[in-house]
């Protein structure tokens, strides 16, 4: 793990330490936090042709990821930091093959918090990202350079709840090539 990896996860665990000390030992609310979403876009990394003559595709920035992590909200409440390790995926499954993209986002943001809106932004960093193919298409395989990219993310409030939109800023190295993984996603999360 890479100096970058081993600061977030730091953070991350700071945080978690904070978390476990007593409530009156500080000012801010330390929360665990579940996330999900799909985000989109991106340069296309792989497509795979169907014995119909169809083809179907995979992005960069494509997948359905879920994770979990922390939530630290200031005292005033109009400032609040989230991080959270995130397992993302999106695959094209064929009885012939199989096309797999994974990879393990760690998020940090900071949010301006009104009463039933917050707009943030911060850093991702991916960690293993790896792109895999079976059956017919087991001449796909890379597994492109950890990668370090930009999140800005806006959610509407509902109690425990935060909907949104987020869009990411990231570009992925394989050898000497790069993959522009730009886009657009839904999010979700739930404060315990």
């Amino acid at each position: 793990m890479d100096e970058i990896a081993a600061g977030i996860v730091s953070s991350l665990l700071v945080s978690a330490a904070l978390a476990a000390a007593p409530e009156t030992s500080r000012a801010a609310e330390v929360r665990p936090v579940l996330v999900g979403g799909y985000d989109t876009g991106g340069a296309k990394i792989a497509e795979v042709p169907f014995t119909s003559g169809a083809t179907d595709s995979i992005t960069a920035n494509e997948g359905l990821y879920v994770g979990a992590g922390v939530s630290v909200l200031n005292d005033d409440r109009n400032i609040e930091f989230l991080g959270a390790v995130n397992v993302k995926y999106v695959g094209i499954h064929a009885s012939n093959g199989n096309v797999e993209w994974t990879r393990v986002p760690v998020d940090a943001l900071v949010f301006y918090r009104m009463e039933s809106f917050r707009i943030g932004a911060g850093v991702t960093y991916v960690i293993s990202p790896r792109l895999t193919g079976s059956g017919l298409a087991s001449n796909i395989n890379a597994s492109p350079d950890n990668a370090l990219g930009g999140l800005v993310q806006a959610d509407y409030l509902l109690g425990k709840v935060a909907l949104g939109l987020r869009y990411t800023f990231l570009e992925y190295k394989t050898g000497g090539s790069t993959s522009k993984s730009d886009g657009v996603g839904i999010s979700f999360g739930f404060t315990f």
